[in-house]
């Protein structure tokens, strides 16, 4: 079908039929403010904040949901279109707290920023307040149904993306508020504290759990050895808060930053990511050798595990016994570095920098204490470390660059692409082609391109020793929905399969900075690839860190130890 011509504020448009006019209009460099719009989530309708004048129609139409149309004429700035926008702003400030000094999206708040935009100065209506408490049952999320302005991203996110349906528009009117069916607490349904809701939503509304207090309290402990560990996708992440472009690779800086925070040893889970692969791709190897439970699903992001104990308890035998990599650097933490270290266990507290609220509740899991002690003390999202980098007054530009700390703090780009979708598989099937075969693989074959991407689900073989092993990747829960549903249907004719709870992967984590869409999640996921081909070593299995810790204290992958220490058991929720 040829473009439609319209003209928006005096200008000639040329569109394809279905665009909107609000994606005509950002075409040739008009901004339209959006509220309920999102770039990931389409729009709902709802906050009527990006309303337009189109010349002969009877009322104002919201510009994301309203389709271009042969020959219509747009005004976008309009004294209708700007009072229309300015009340509809006032009206939804009348409802929400104004603590903005202490909320913890202040100066990220784009209700904030819209009011300052349109030149907000006073509010004409008067202020009421719903006297809703705030849900602090979960360990990883905050909701605050207070400052909730109805724009329904989050269950767009919930619902569309993550296939969870957690949260929901309850009642009707003036009483209408998003939250859990009949009003419980996040805990108590079905969530994966993937926080996926944090980043859509633009308000203070939904959070994570701040637990820099309890580090900040650990850091001026002179009892306490206070270690951090930082995650593949950290380091392409952390820029963005700091206000760096996306995709920025800022390892160095990041590790001498965390020293000047105070922390007595920085190490770098792409370490126990590294080991993740001895265990995981020796596992896969038993499996495809003695008859196992075949798929073998990844066990690494806690999002993922807690929906298929609700959603899929049935398929528990399928998922990998592994431990995540921030769990396993936990117990080793605790126990190797300790032994090494000459340091109490009980003295020390571990911190985690991770990409993902989920982290939190992981965390917390009772069977996550493999050392007699949690495993893990606290994790903290990219957007807590940032929070405590701009209150330490750390000036993260001229830093230097600094390496990781021995022996945890040793890894391969293998490890580094963690980080992405389709990561695990690939660091996976490097190791296990040197396993299988007993040859190297050739360098032009080191990457598996065919696992990589943002499509949903991604499917392809390899051949090992001349036997073909069918693989398939899924991120986000709703992609992972089709592959289980096939599983569970006896269509599956894969022997291993990764998913990763959040879209793109832990690149696109709930606890990533705010603003993540998709096409920030490629920018982080290009700058682990580019990581990765920078490494001298670029296998799990190469890494000496992990070759000394089986010579010194683990044995072999899968052996007793290993299983104490590394694997773990998941529980049915349904």
């Amino acid at each position: 079908m040829s473009d439609i011509t319209l003209t928006i504020d005096g200008r000639t448009v040329h569109a394809a039929p279905g665009t909107t006019i609000l994606e005509a209009a950002r075409s040739i460099g008009i901004k339209i403010p959006t509220l309920c719009w999102h770039e990931d989530l389409g729009a709902p309708s709802a906050c009527r904040v990006c309303v337009v004048e189109i010349v002969g129609a009877r009322i104002l139409q919201p510009a994301c949901s309203y389709p271009v149309s042969q020959g219509i004429t747009v005004r976008t700035n309009s004294p209708v279109v700007r009072e229309a926008r300015r009340m509809a702003v006032e009206l939804l400030l009348a409802h929400h707290p104004d603590d903005c000094l202490s909320c913890a999206r202040n100066l990220r708040c784009e209700l904030q920023q819209l009011a300052s935009d349109l030149g907000i100065r006073e509010i004409r209506f008067e202020r009421i307040e719903r006297g809703l408490p705030k849900d602090e049952s979960s360990p990883s999320i905050v909701r605050d149904p207070e400052k909730c302005i109805n724009c329904r991203r989050c269950v767009e996110a919930c619902e569309k993306v993550q296939g969870v349906a957690a949260l929901s528009t309850v009642n009707r009117g003036f009483d209408s508020i998003v939250m859990p069916a009949y009003e419980a607490g996040l805990m108590d349904v079905v969530c994966v504290m993937c926080g996926q809701c944090t980043l859509a939503c633009p308000t203070g509304a939904i959070t994570e759990r701040d637990d820099t207090a309890r580090v900040w309290a650990a850091l001026a402990d002179p009892s306490r050895h206070v270690v951090v560990q930082t995650a593949p996708a950290i380091r392409a992440s952390l820029g963005e808060e700091l206000d760096l472009p996306a995709g920025s690779v800022v390892t160095g800086k990041m590790v001498a930053a965390l020293r000047r925070l105070g922390f007595d040893r920085v190490f770098d889970t792409d370490f126990t990511a590294d080991l993740t692969i001895m265990e995981e791709g020796h596992e896969l190897l038993q499996r495809l050798t003695s008859g196992g439970t075949l798929p073998l699903l990844t066990s690494c992001s806690p999002g993922w595990i807690k929906f298929i104990e609700h959603f899929y308890p049935e398929l528990l035998p399928h998922v990998s016994t592994c431990k995540s990599p921030q769990q396993m650097f936990g117990a080793l933490a605790k126990t190797y570095y300790a032994e090494k270290a000459g340091i109490n266990p009980k003295d020390m507290f571990v911190v985690s920098i991770m990409p993902c609220t989920a982290k939190k509740f992981e965390a917390q899991r009772p069977e996550m204490t493999a050392s007699g002690n949690p495993d893990v003390d606290v994790a903290l999202t990219t957007r807590e470390l940032g929070r405590m980098l701009r209150e330490a007054g750390i000036d993260f530009d001229n830093l230097p660059e600094e390496d990781f700390d021995a022996p945890l703090g040793i890894s391969t780009g293998a490890g580094a692409i963690f980080g992405a979708t389709g990561g695990v598989m690939e660091a996976a099937l490097r190791t296990v082609y040197e396993v299988v075969t007993g040859r190297e693989l050739p360098l032009e074959n080191l990457e598996f391109h065919d696992v990589r991407g943002l499509e949903g689900v991604k499917e392809t073989s390899v051949t090992l020793n001349g036997n073909t092993v069918n693989v398939a990747v899924a991120h986000g829960l709703a992609n992972a929905r089709k592959v289980l549903d096939r599983m569970r249907a006896g269509q599956a004719p894969w022997q291993f399969v990764e998913i990763m709870c959040c879209p793109g992967g832990c690149v696109g984590g709930g606890g990533q900075p705010i603003g993540t869409v998709m096409s920030t999640r490629a920018e982080r996921a290009r700058a682990l690839y580019d990581v990765d081909r920078g490494m001298e070593l670029r296998s799990s299995h190469k890494n000496p860190g992990v070759e000394a810790l089986y010579q010194e204290f683990l044995d072999r992958p899968l052996s007793r130890r290993s299983h104490e220490l590394l694997h773990t058991h998941y529980t049915p929720r349904r």
